[in-house]
């Protein structure tokens, strides 16, 4: 059974940093592209940033990019995400996912996701 488990949520002060991690188990790590998404009270999912299986390709939304920076650990089968000059709407449920694809910006093309992590940025 392939199971995401994120960490590292919590509340920051307006241009702190937080480093989330999603530890993956059950499924080969190394041969699956991975990504963020993030849900605000009352919004739909959005795309964060995804990293493809070697890390050779990464993709990250216009609001993120020079912020957060995706990495991998393929020893440890973990991905993170490095938040740094964090807003107010920053503020979401981050969620890790996993897919098949070399690298995905679409929540349709992730197969398995994580619980969820919240992560409150006060101003």
């Amino acid at each position: 059974q392939v199971q995401l488990v994120e960490s590292g949520g919590g509340l920051v002060q307006a241009g702190g940093s937080l480093r989330l991690s999603c530890a993956v188990s059950g499924r080969t790590f190394r041969s699956t592209a991975m990504g963020w998404f993030r849900q605000a009270p009352g919004k739909e999912r959005d795309f964060v940033a995804a990293i493809s299986w070697d890390s050779r390709l990464t993709s990250y939304a216009e609001s993120v990019k020079g912020r957060f920076t995706i990495s991998r650990d393929n020893a440890k089968n973990t991905v993170y995400l490095q938040m740094n000059s964090l807003k107010p709407e920053d503020t979401a449920v981050y969620y890790c996912a996993t897919s098949v694809r070399v690298i995905a910006t679409t929540g349709r093309d992730y197969d398995y996701w994580g619980q969820g992590t919240q992560v409150t940025v006060s101003s």
